[in-house]
C-alpha cells in the first residue's frame, strides 16, 4: 500500500473504489470517521503516488459512496490499475 494507494486517487473510479471497496463500505465506523482515516491512509502512505491536487475526502462524500458498495472486487481492481496505468504509467501490476 505504502506508495501505491495514492494511484488510485488519478482517476475518479479509482476514488470511489477506496471507499466501495468491501472493507472500507461495512467498515463500523461513521462516514467522518471513514473519510478522516482514508485521508489520513492517503497522506500517510500515499507519498509519491498521491496526485499534488489531492482533494481529502468529506463525510458527505463518503456516505453517498458507502450506498454503492462494490461486490465484484478482484475483476474491478484489474480494471482499475489498467486504467490508472494507461492513465499516467505509475501502476503496472496488481499488488495483493
Amino acid at each position: 500500500m505504502r506508495n501505491h494507494i495514492g494511484a488510485f486517487l488519478s482517476i475518479p473510479d479509482g476514488r470511489r473504489y477506496l471507499i466501495q471497496v468491501p472493507g472500507s463500505a461495512n467498515a463500523a465506523i461513521g462516514d467522518a470517521d471513514l473519510a478522516n482515516l482514508m485521508n489520513w491512509i492517503v497522506t500517510e502512505f500515499g507519498g509519491s503516488s498521491t496526485p499534488d491536487d489531492f482533494i481529502p475526502y468529506t463525510g458527505e462524500e463518503v456516505g453517498e459512496l458507502r450506498k454503492s458498495p462494490l461486490t465484484e472486487v478482484v475483476d474491478y481492481r484489474k480494471m482499475l490499475l489498467q486504467k490508472i496505468a494507461l492513465n499516467n504509467g505509475n501502476v503496472t501490476e496488481e499488488r495483493e
